[in-house]
Parts: C-alpha cells; structure tokens; sequence
C-alpha cells in the first residue's frame, strides 16, 4: 500500500460498517476482546472501531488527569470508570473516553468525555441519551462542548450542572489541558494553584 495514504502514526484510524445486527456486533466484539487500545461502538446498525492515536490518547489523559485532581483537591470522593463498555441490550454499545461517578458507584456513570478527532462516525450524543449519561463532554478542536441530559434530550451548558463539579472552572480546565500538551507538570502545578486560590 502507498505509504502516502495511510494516516499519520498518530493520528486516530477509524473503520465504519453498516448493515450490522446486533448479534453480528456481538461476534466482531467478542473477536476483539484481546485487542488492547481499539475501541468498538455500536449504533442503529452501524458498528464503528476507533484505533485511538497518540494524539487521542494524550488529550483524554490529561483531561482525566485535572478532573482528577481537581476532586483530590477539592476532597470530592470519586471513582474513574475510564473506557468501560456501556450499552443497552440490542441499541447501543460504547467506550467513552473517560468516564466517572461521582460520590458513590453507579451502573451508569455521571460524566462520559469524548476526545473527537476524527470526522464523520456516528451521532455520540444520541447513543449517550439512549443510555441516560448526565452529561457527556466533547473535547473539539481545544474547547470544551458540554452538555446536560434534560427530560431526556441534551440542552448545551456553559458550567457543569453535576452538583461535584459546578465550582469547576472550564476555562481554566481548556487552558491547563492545552498547556499540558508541552508540559504536564507545569499544567498541573497551574491548575492545582488555581483551584487553591479560588
């Protein structure tokens, strides 16, 4: 194959099949159970596999990295659920890229984020409302989109609404995320000074 058509190596790599059943996704899923690092969702007969770049792979760690310091700081009992397979029977299957409960443990995790890279797949949003997830943060392009679960349909936020985390600061949050692209310490260090003088 022309090495000029494959993506970079650290770039996300996405495959997009339709016309799948839900027994047929259980099949392929069950095939990847010893694939570390590929993620598999499923919607309205259409399975999607996302073999995350380093690029995703930074991101969603640093981003996960000062949520969970800002509850450390803040003594906020939580528990980080990461990529864990979630689906409905029959609907919907997905791996968030981070996910979290908090206070106590849940079935259903209170915040799922998505680091989204890449172009086209399926509608995220429809899948985590199928699932009821409280909320579900896109990070796009160095911003932060979150959204609120809301009588059933999501209603876009400024702050989040999960009683844990409204005192967190989103802006401060994009801009230590974005400083630890070159230096995680530094970004660290700066949103954990932040939070102490709030």
């Amino acid at each position: 194959m022309n090495q000029a058509l494959l993506p970079p190596k650290n770039a996300d790599r996405q495959l997009v099949y339709s016309g799948i059943d839900w027994q047929q996704f259980k099949l392929i899923q069950a095939g990847f159970a010893e694939a570390p690092g590929i993620r598999l969702a499923y919607f309205n007969g259409t399975i999607e596999i996302l073999m995350p770049g380093r690029t995703h792979e930074l991101f969603k760690s640093i981003i996960g990295m000062l949520i969970e310091l800002f509850c450390l700081e803040m003594a906020i009992e939580f528990e980080p659920t990461g990529s864990m397979t979630q689906e409905r029977e029959g609907e919907v299957s997905l791996e968030a890229d981070e996910s979290y409960c908090f206070s106590i443990s849940k079935s259903i995790p209170d915040l799922a984020i998505e680091v989204v890279l890449t172009i086209g797949g399926m509608d995220k949003l429809q899948r985590y409302q199928i699932l009821g997830i409280s909320e579900v943060w896109f990070w796009q392009d160095g911003v932060f989109s979150l959204y609120r679960l809301r009588n059933g349909k999501y209603d876009l936020i400024t702050r989040s609404e999960i009683p844990e985390l409204t005192s967190l600061d989103i802006d401060l949050l994009t801009r230590c995320v974005l400083m630890a692209e070159t230096s995680r310490l530094n970004a660290a260090n700066e949103f954990r000074k932040a939070i102490r003088s709030a």
